[in-house]
């Protein structure tokens, strides 16, 4: 039914349907908001409570002890932290869009990897769904590997929402942290590790919109300076519809608008986007992303050498190496999941 131009869903949508759409606009409201979420809660329960707030006090005492942990490893498992990754909010989630986990090659569980994932879109919905979830299988994809993804440090900073992210199994984006899992054996009782990093960031979510593929890439080479210091296999993944989740104001590099949008990344490190998706009622704009699939496709490792100091060749060789092996995943991958696939690129 459409009115005034607004489309809006049927009365009769199945219950199941209606749960999925209210959990991802649940974790949208978490993720969107959740940092000043963390910080309201904290100052109301410090100011306007009798007796929580001496255990807030508590619990900015374990912060500090816990400070450094997003920089060297993350939370161990424990059953809590398996019970978060697997629960039914975590099932509605991947069945609304609905997301998919494809691997094209078995990896080798007692070795190291490197996942280098693109493109960001304005969530990166597809990598979270598929590595800080377990409801799409990805241990049982790659058995062994302990897999630790990567997201902003600011995160692990904020009073109450930084466990969200820890009991995710995620880790910080510092070049401490990345050293450190890739030198680092896994912890009992796996064998290997995956080290899941979506390179283009912040940066990239200003360049995603429908039907497009652009990534930034050719000037980061930071990951492979590092995976050829540990000689860390490099893995290419791709999250094939995560584009189409959201329309965006769009404005190329150079504009006006693009240089407000950089100046406020650099203050409050997160980039100041402005997207329409649908609303729970009504599927014409909104918050919550369009109900498209997602396919997150993990392609076939490259391995580097272990250089202890990478010369600027080196790293130049080897990122030129990864890009051709992206390019060719992409190529190769796309006809499954990209309509009129001929006439869509990957643009570097």
């Amino acid at each position: 039914m459409e009115i005034l131009g607004v489309k809006f869903a049927p009365l009769n949508v199945p219950l199941e349907r209606r749960l999925q759409t209210l959990v991802v606009a649940i974790w949208i409201f978490l993720t969107v908001f959740g940092n000043f979420w963390g910080y309201l809660i904290t100052v109301y329960l410090i100011f306007y409570t009798e007796t929580i707030r001496y255990f807030l006090l508590l619990y900015f005492l374990w912060m500090y002890y816990d400070w450094d942990t997003c920089h060297s490893g993350g939370r161990s498992e424990i059953q809590w932290t398996r019970m978060v990754r697997n629960n039914v909010f975590w099932r509605y989630f991947c069945n609304y869009f609905p997301l998919k986990l494809v691997k094209t090659v078995d990896l080798d569980p007692k070795k190291s990897y490197f996942f280098v994932c693109v493109p960001h879109g304005i969530l990166s919905i597809g990598i979270i769904g598929s590595f800080a979830t377990d409801v799409l299988d990805c241990k049982k994809l790659f058995p062994g590997l302990e897999i630790r993804l990567i997201t902003l440090d600011q995160h692990f900073k904020i009073p109450l929402f930084r466990e969200y992210p820890y009991f995710l199994g995620s880790c910080a984006s510092s070049v401490r942290s990345i050293k450190y899992l890739l030198s680092t054996p896994p912890k009992d009782p796996y064998t290997g590790k995956a080290t899941v990093l979506i390179v283009g960031g912040a940066s990239e979510s200003m360049e995603s919109t429908p039907g497009t593929y652009r990534v930034i890439i050719k000037r980061r080479k930071g990951f492979v300076k590092l995976a050829l210091k540990y000689g860390t296999a490099l893995v290419p993944v791709l999250s094939f519809g995560e584009t189409d989740l959201y329309n965006q104001i769009y404005s190329p590099e150079g504009s006006t608008f693009r240089r407000i949008q950089n100046y406020i990344r650099s203050i409050i490190g997160l980039a100041p986007v402005v997207v329409s998706g649908r609303g729970f009622f009504q599927y014409s704009f909104g918050l919550i992303p369009k109900r498209l699939p997602v396919t997150v496709v993990v392609g076939s490792p490259v391995e580097l050498p272990k250089i202890a100091e990478p010369t600027t060749e080196q790293i130049n060789e080897y990122h030129e190496k990864f890009m051709k092996s992206l390019v060719e995943l992409f190529e190769t991958q796309k006809y499954n999941y990209i309509k009129n696939a001929d006439n869509v690129t990957l643009e570097l």
